[in-house]
């Protein structure tokens, strides 16, 4: 057999959101798409906002010598300019454009900060509920010797400032934090974030070494109720950003993203010129040329974010009328309620029979719950409610 055993290993753990997602495909194919009601996927909906419309056309118009060409791997300056800028104005962080790496998207980011910073052996600790894909980002790199540590976050799925302590160790090198979180909707507050930069402190003195906080922050334009982002580059120092623009502006198929290190973070110079290096060496090379110009002209831009609080309203209200326990979401656009029954792949089984596609807990290391993505019309939130309240009577809530 050919292909790498590590690999087909993956391959059989797989993602349950892509497994799900296949079947709510197959059950399209079925009984029509209107028939199904598929909150597998975060796949943002919403077209961009029209200001990236105009910018794109802009830009593709554009004549300029070597504007098609190769570029540095960290990308264009004035790309990389603009987006501090961006951490400047919103996070009072004296962010420059050196620090500024443009990246394919915040997996392309993620993999290459974890490229940059792994050795033999080290740990990366995860804090569950968490993005299954870490799992398989972690294992990539340090000859796939890096271990990943999973801590899991209290009941209302804040991490644990005590836990973490317990998890951390001398080979810790890395801890990642997902605010607003996939797949909770949770957002970590100000004392969260201090709590955690005084542990990785006390450790990093402990340990002698830097512990870099990767902070994954796909969703941070996400945020309802009026709720400003606490950025976590504000809490502690060693703090790294990977993010992208495919939830903010709808652009997840453009794979666009960078990475953003805290000019305060130790070995800062070095940390960016090997995230550049590493990527080149991962084969990412640069983001692509055309999105890096029409992003950075677009940082104070975004998707309506009303229409996700609507189908929030919309769908949380009735799930807590019908008995469903769950943290309100504060961003991002999911809910991560508690399951009925003590098996959560048997209920997401038992909603196939309504033709209701959810994601187990037990994907995202969180057993006992499931996530509902609504990224979705708002007809197929209406139209499931009786479906969800069918359920709930027959499971007793």
């Amino acid at each position: 057999m050919g292909v790498s055993k590590t690999i087909l290993g993956s391959m059989q753990r797989g993602s349950w959101i892509r497994k799900m997602f296949e079947e709510g495909m197959r059950l399209k194919e079925e009984f029509g798409p209107e028939n199904v009601f598929d909150f597998s996927l975060g796949n943002p909906d919403l077209p961009p906002p029209q200001q990236f419309k105009d910018i794109l056309r802009e830009e593709a118009a554009r004549e300029a010598p070597l504007l098609h060409c190769y570029m540095p791997n960290a990308g264009h300056a004035g790309a990389r300019d603009n987006v501090a800028r961006y951490y400047r104005e919103n996070y009072d962080v004296p962010v420059e454009g050196r620090d500024i790496i443009m990246t394919s998207g915040a997996g392309g980011a993620l993999n290459v900060v974890l490229k940059a910073l792994l050795d033999e052996n080290d740990e990366v600790v995860v804090l569950a509920p968490y993005f299954v894909e870490y799992g398989f980002y972690v294992s990539n790199h340090a000859r796939g010797s890096a271990r990943m540590v999973v801590v899991q976050t209290d009941d209302k799925f804040l991490p644990d400032p005590d836990r973490l302590a317990l998890a951390l160790t001398p080979n810790t090198k890395v801890v990642i934090i997902n605010s607003p979180n996939n797949p909770t909707g949770v957002v970590y507050p100000p004392a969260t974030l201090d709590a955690l930069a005084s542990v990785l402190e006390d450790a990093s003195a402990k340990f002698g070494h830097p512990i870099y906080l990767i902070s994954d922050e796909p969703y941070r334009e996400i945020l309802f109720d009026g709720l400003t982002y606490p950025g976590p580059m504000m809490h502690y120092a060693n703090t790294i950003i990977c993010t992208s623009h495919s939830k903010d502006l709808s652009l997840a198929g453009e794979r666009i993203g960078h990475i953003a290190i805290n000019p305060r973070a130790e070995d800062r110079d070095n940390l960016a010129a090997a995230c550049s290096f590493c990527n080149r060496t991962l084969g990412f090379v640069n983001a692509n040329s055309l999105m890096q110009r029409v992003v950075a002209r677009l940082h104070n831009a975004s998707v309506d974010i009303g229409i996700y609080q609507r189908r929030r309203d919309l769908l949380c209200k009735a799930l807590k009328e019908m008995g469903f326990e769950f943290e309100w979401p504060q961003g991002a656009f999911y809910v991560f309620p508690k399951t009925p029954m003590a098996d959560d792949n048997e209920f997401c089984s038992f909603m196939r029979q309504y033709r209701v596609i959810v994601v187990p807990g037990a994907g995202f290391n969180r057993p006992g719950h499931f996530r509902i993505s609504y990224a979705v019309p708002d007809q197929t939130i209406q139209n499931s409610l009786e479906f969800f309240n069918k359920a709930a009577q027959e499971l007793g809530l």
